[in-house]
């Protein structure tokens, strides 16, 4: 909440209120307004202000500010999406900001996306610590297109360094562990081993760590199986439920040897 200013007692101490903002920043006649508005309560002060501001050429018009904002920006290397939103929240018009866009990029010959691929080659040497989704989300905070931003990385030397947050993640991931967490919620090795590629984990080695943690008696699939079918009340004496049953734990990711196993005492 802004606490109230100290009130202006005479026309000069409105002129010196607008004078010090001015000095710090570009404002539009209204955001100068507004600053003024807090000073006094006296209007006929803030229109006689106003006027020598704007007559005197301290304050630009809307479509000036939105321009000089422009080019400001486009130096920086924020694209026009940005560009717009900020404007926007500053009280410019859509046509002063859309007329102001279009004068510069034509004046200055701007290239949105020889910026993006100079952006990013600047900021970035490489993308360690950085994912692929937080990349796209930064470039179009700065106003930059998805299309922009994509060319931009292609363009980059260290594009190969670029990762998904899934990637990355896959990256810290204990393979061991991993099919430990996933036996635990029921899940039989197929499946475990399907949902692992989905994550990108490196599964080169799932057999043998299956096959050792097995021969520890971390896991056991025959008897995961069996759980998974008496938390079920299948009628493994009729044809149909015993088919269900069997698909639900084909589903479930367990081998035919397995489903059969657990089955047969049932069976009998």
């Amino acid at each position: 909440m802004q606490q109230p200013l100290k009130q202006a007692k005479t026309i000069d101490q409105v002129f010196n209120s607008a004078y010090w903002h001015l000095n710090q920043q570009d404002f539009t006649i209204e955001e100068i307004r507004k600053k003024l508005n807090r000073k006094t309560t006296n209007q006929a002060w803030i229109d006689e202000v106003m006027n020598h501001l704007i007559d005197n050429k301290y304050l630009k018009t809307n479509l000036e500010f939105a321009v000089r904002f422009c080019e400001s920006a486009f130096s920086n290397g924020i694209g026009k999406g940005a560009i717009g939103q900020k404007l926007t929240k500053r009280g410019i018009s859509t046509t002063d900001i859309e007329t102001a866009i279009e004068r510069v990029i034509e004046q200055d010959s701007v290239d949105f996306q020889q910026m993006a691929i100079e952006r990013l080659q600047m900021r970035y040497d490489n993308f360690d610590g950085i994912s692929k989704e937080k990349l796209y989300s930064q470039m179009a905070s700065r106003g930059f297109s998805h299309a922009q931003t994509e060319r931009a990385i292609a363009a980059h030397p260290a594009k190969d360094s670029l990762r998904t947050k899934l990637a990355i993640k896959a990256d810290k991931a204990d393979l061991s562990q991993e099919i430990i967490k996933l036996y635990r919620k029921g899940k039989g090795r197929t499946l475990i081993l399907n949902e692992l590629k989905q994550r990108l984990i490196d599964v080169s080695d799932f057999e043998d760590i299956v096959y050792q943690l097995e021969m520890a008696d971390d896991i056991d699939f025959y008897h995961s199986c069996q759980q998974q079918l008496a938390k079920k009340r299948y009628d493994l004496s009729d044809f149909k439920e015993k088919s269900k049953a069997y698909a639900y734990l084909s589903r479930k990711g367990f081998t035919s040897d397995e489903i059969k196993e657990a089955m047969t005492p049932a069976a009998d």
